[in-house]
């Protein structure tokens, strides 16, 4: 295995995505600093053009990471991630070859929160249909119209009680609502009083629910689970919201779903275009969901709160730092690699 830098030798650093300034200038002591300073992620060629010599890469969603990369990049000690899921890099063969991987688990999970039930609302309550109608001269006064949907009194049920299904649970507390939530592992009985929540079955959660929230990874056992059984299964009206993966959902399903009435609406901060790790994965979002009033897709902003997204990026450079004076980061995925 592959002894780590010492304090005070050159330490060459890529950024491959533009980062805020003050996170630069801490970087920009550690030794050779490159940072990509366009509005696009390098293709993995020129990244790992770039990666030539270095000892640490931050990445974030757009770079995947595997052996075929590492095996041009000879020298990185750690791969930092200023994101919280990592499967888009290769964590293994990061191992083999002794790459530590870092990520940022908590930070995101607060403003993630936040957007989802801003969609909730923004959904039920038709805020974009209702805006774009004032923009373009439709409002004469009141008028009996947009009527929709509310939280006040409806069931949510949310899949998925990790960080951010609990702190979607733990915002809901503030509305006259039900809440549902599945999980295989169930949360302790003293934080199910806390957030009023309680744990069903999937198929009561589907069949009970006025809006489901999705709040589960990637994995290969939750791709597409939002398939036409799911759907079928929902109560009729229903509302879906994903915050969390968009290969989690089956676009194509929701169309249908859509079209048919059964499903009263969906709103996604995540689609599956941008799952950069399938081959199959489609290169843009469904026409169909991009014409419906029934949808509000946003650009995957989950984390998009100004003051979050640099203290994600100084965790990631924290990390490196670390790495350059020889220590493992409390936020290695991987801390065997140090071995």
């Amino acid at each position: 295995m592959r002894r780590y830098c010492s304090v005070g030798l050159d330490f060459k650093v890529v950024i491959a995505h533009r980062i805020h300034q003050s996170v630069h200038q801490v970087l920009d002591l550690v030794g050779t600093l490159t940072t990509n300073d366009t509005a696009q992620p390098w293709d993995i060629e020129t990244l790992a053009r770039h990666c030539a010599g270095a000892s640490a890469l931050m990445v974030f969603m757009t770079e995947v990471i595997d052996d075929g990369f590492l095996e041009q990049c000879p020298d990185l000690q750690v791969i930092a991630g200023a994101l919280k899921g990592y499967n888009n890099i290769d964590v293994a063969a990061c191992t083999q070859r002794g790459v530590l991987v870092t990520n940022v688990p908590d930070l995101l999970t607060a403003p993630t929160a936040e957007l989802t039930i801003g969609l909730m609302i923004g959904l039920a309550r038709h805020i974009v249909r209702a805006d774009q109608s004032v923009r373009a001269g439709g409002f004469q006064g009141w008028r009996p119209d947009f009527y929709g949907g509310s939280l006040n009194g409806a069931t949510v049920g949310v899949i998925g009680a990790g960080a951010v299904g609990k702190s979607v649970l733990r915002m809901l507390g503030g509305f006259d609502c039900r809440c549902l939530y599945f999980d295989k592992k169930p949360i302790t009985v003293e934080e199910e009083c806390e957030l009023s929540a309680q744990r069903v079955s999937l198929e009561a959660l589907q069949s009970q629910s006025d809006f489901v929230v999705l709040a589960v990874h990637l994995m290969p056992e939750t791709h597409h689970m939002v398939n036409a059984s799911f759907l079928g299964r929902m109560k009729p009206g229903a509302y879906l919201v994903n915050p969390a993966r968009g290969s989690v959902v089956d676009e194509a399903a929701v169309v249908e779903a859509l079209g048919a009435g059964h499903l009263a609406g969906y709103a996604a901060d995540t689609h599956e275009m941008e799952d950069w790790v399938r081959d199959d994965r489609p290169h843009d979002i469904h026409e169909a969901l991009l014409a419906s009033d029934k949808t509000i897709l946003t650009p995957h902003i989950g984390s998009a709160v100004a003051i979050v997204r640099e203290a994600i990026e100084r965790s990631a450079a924290e990390s490196i730092l670390a790495v350059r004076d020889g220590l493992v980061p409390a936020t290695a995925v991987n801390p065997e690699a140090r071995c």
